[in-house]
């Protein structure tokens, strides 16, 4: 059990939260508390500012070559025929 304490927070809010507690079938104070925990957690650093790649000589990624499929991008780097093409 956690300790008893008395908050001062706008009726709007109150009722966002009662309702996300009646949505999800927790009481208000987990609600709370859940967002105290968030608001309380260390933040990730900014990232770092990412350099510029260099580009030699190409003109973009070689025909059927479909970079958000990471199984067929690593099937092309295997095969190697046609990545020594661009040399």
């Amino acid at each position: 059990m956690g300790v008893r304490t008395t908050i001062n927070i706008s009726e709007r809010l109150y009722r966002e939260a009662k309702a996300r507690a009646a949505a999800t079938s927790r009481t208000v104070s987990e609600i709370i508390e859940d967002a105290v925990r968030e608001a309380l957690r260390p933040k990730a650093s900014p990232p770092a500012e990412i350099a510029e790649l260099v580009v030699f000589g190409g003109s973009g990624v070689l025909p059927g070559v479909d970079l958000a499929n990471t199984a067929a991008l690593l099937d092309e780097m295997d095969d190697g025929a046609r990545i020594d093409a661009l040399h």
